[in-house]
């Protein structure tokens, strides 16, 4: 998978042309189960249930139903889907979805982090966004500075500050 071709798709798909979102997920499929994989990894305690499988069909669905989906780029996109990914596996940590949960302490813990990322969201909307490429999007700080149009300079102090923020923020 290309970053041309990813791109170009994510253009055919802002265009309105029919099929082009199948085409997307079909294309990034094998790197959207990486992310899916690394996220449930990451969250401690298995999604709240969900599997690797799960995690991307339920983004595509969700995706596929956004009106917002207007990426237009290949960064832009996985980041998008990194973070569809983290409410999903919020959404199934939530007592009131009825899963049982495997390891209470571990779901607490990914609940706890979710609400200290939203806090970051509403006071350092830059930094919250830098967290979501960096962790949960697994890019570099040289992707995140060309995404973002900042320097890998600057991008590393966000991310310095942003995890100050947050470890102040889950205390």
């Amino acid at each position: 998978m290309g970053d041309d071709e990813v791109d170009e798709l994510i253009a055919r798909v802002n265009a309105g042309e029919a099929g082009a979102l199948d085409a997307l997920f079909a294309t990034a499929y094998p790197a959207l189960r990486e992310l899916a994989h690394a996220r449930l990894r990451d969250g401690g305690c298995h999604g709240g249930g969900l599997h690797t499988t799960q995690l991307v069909h339920e983004s595509y669905l969700r995706l596929a139903h956004d009106a917002r989906l207007r990426p237009e780029s290949r960064r832009e996109f996985f980041a998008y889907a990194a973070r569809v990914m983290r409410e999903l596996i919020v959404e199934a940590l939530t007592p009131d979805t009825h899963v049982e949960l495997q390891r209470p302490s571990q779901a607490d813990e990914v609940l706890r982090v979710h609400e200290a990322l939203a806090a970051l969201q509403a006071a350092e909307p830059r930094l919250a966004q830098v967290v979501e490429m960096r962790y949960f999007g697994g890019y570099t700080e040289a992707e995140i500075g060309a995404a973002m149009g900042l320097t890998e300079r600057t991008v590393r102090r966000d991310w310095e500050k942003a995890r100050l923020l947050l470890l102040a923020l889950l205390k």
